[in-house]
């Protein structure tokens, strides 16, 4: 014969999240948000829109960090790495950026019986880039006249904005533990 040590509902809501909701289910869940690769571009930039920018952006796999509490929170960090040309249409500079997303999401329960991970659109502040010329001084200086750093922050702000309210982000956001349940038992 089995004892169990029972437990009120409330306490098996929360352990069940803290099972549930790992790291790494967070983690693989913004993969599919965040996407692998896309391009931008090109795009007018500076003084009467003159040079041209694109760029290859590869999205890394997500590091996150789980901060239990009276709701379970998650501190995301994706890394970035992106090949960024400028078409100054005399000559063509060429730099390599990495940099990362900051994303905040936090687990939440919603009716009827779904686990939902809510995940804050990032602000071009939440984006960190390193850039680096492979031109040296003169792709420095075009840097900062065009104000390089700042466009692709606001860019990529804008990209995984966008991905975090595709139907398809949606969907990877969502679990129907009511349905998990019954194929589960399949009664």
């Amino acid at each position: 014969m089995h004892t169990h040590n029972f437990i009120t509902y409330e306490e098996f809501g929360r352990r069940f999240f803290d099972v549930a909701v790992t790291e790494e289910r967070v983690a693989a869940a913004l993969a599919e948000i965040a996407g692998g690769e896309f391009e931008m571009g090109p795009m007018a930039q500076g003084p009467a829109g003159l040079a041209k920018v694109s760029a290859k952006v590869q999205i890394q796999q997500p590091i996150v960090r789980r901060n239990a509490g009276e709701t379970l929170t998650f501190s995301i960090r994706i890394p970035l790495i992106i090949q960024l040309l400028v078409d100054l249409r005399v000559d063509k500079q060429r730099f390599k950026v990495d940099g990362d997303i900051a994303l905040r999401a936090t687990a939440r329960a919603a009716e009827p019986l779904l686990l939902v991970i809510d995940v804050a659109k990032p602000r071009p502040s939440d984006i960190a880039v390193n850039v680096t010329s492979k031109s040296g001084l003169r792709g420095e200086i075009v840097r900062i006249i065009g104000g390089v750093d700042t466009e692709i922050r606001r860019f990529i702000a804008a990209y995984v904005a966008d991905e975090v309210d595709s139907p398809a982000s949606q969907q990877a956001k969502i679990i129907d533990v009511a349905d998990a349940v019954a194929s589960a038992w399949d009664v």
